[in-house]
């Protein structure tokens, strides 16, 4: 049995299209239901960087690090809102393989940057796992306006205040992990995005609409381990 695991998110930005229900359907498996607000499905890519990476009740600077942006929706099953993982990106090939084996995520070896300088993040990523699509990510992003606490803003809630999330593992099975955190607090963000394949290499044309970004100094996350639907 794989144990639970305790880590920090860090300088995090939420980039996030609204997808017609239907589109969004078609990508996700049966048991899973898009989770809607203002009539639409949501998609978002989301980049951070992972600190203190351990399994739980193992002391914090015995942890690692590693930068990460997954792609993901929003979902229901059982009327319980959660999200679901197209894929996730991180640097080391170890956590990586770790990952992909006991917590059936479905996580890809990159080559990923991030650095804050000036009050601003700037992040690369570059997948290179073999066999998979090509996909590339650069951009800068930073906080605008004035901090709100998440559960305090319907839009805010929908997106980050959800506390388990599913992916497929490679038999097909539908698998979670449910997660505990504090609330989340968010900043409106701007962003300037070079590059962008992420999306085109799960199947989703890039969407007209500009997107709508949140930025978050993150908080600390006890995840739970995989468990089979």
């Amino acid at each position: 049995m794989v144990v639970p695991l305790e880590m920090g998110w860090r300088h995090l930005l939420f980039e996030n299209w609204p997808i017609d229900p239907a589109v969004m359907t078609a990508h996700l498996p049966d048991q899973l239901e898009p989770d809607e607000h203002d009539g639409s499905a949501w998609l978002s890519i989301v980049l951070f960087t992972n600190v203190a990476v351990r399994p739980k009740g193992v002391p914090e600077p015995l942890g690692i690090q590693l930068p990460e942006l997954n792609v993901r929706t929003y979902v229901t099953h059982d009327d319980v809102p959660a999200v679901y993982f197209f894929s996730l990106d991180a640097q080391g090939i170890a956590s990586v393989l770790g990952a992909r084996g006991f917590h059936h995520l479905p996580y890809y070896y990159a080559r990923i940057s991030l650095t804050w300088t000036e009050g601003r993040v700037r992040f690369g990523s570059h997948r290179r796992h073999p066999g998979a699509r090509p996909a590339r990510y650069e951009g800068t992003y930073w906080p605008v306006d004035e901090p709100f606490s998440a559960p305090t803003d319907p839009f805010g809630e929908f997106l980050v205040e959800r506390y388990r999330f599913y992916t497929e593992a490679r038999d097909g099975s539908l698998r979670y992990t449910d997660v505990e955190h504090e609330p989340w607090t968010l900043y409106p963000a701007a962003a300037e995005i070079q590059t962008n394949t992420l999306l085109s290499a799960h199947g989703f044309q890039m969407p007209a609409e500009e997107p709508v970004y949140y930025y978050s100094p993150g908080l600390d996350v006890v995840a739970s381990r995989s468990k089979r639907l």
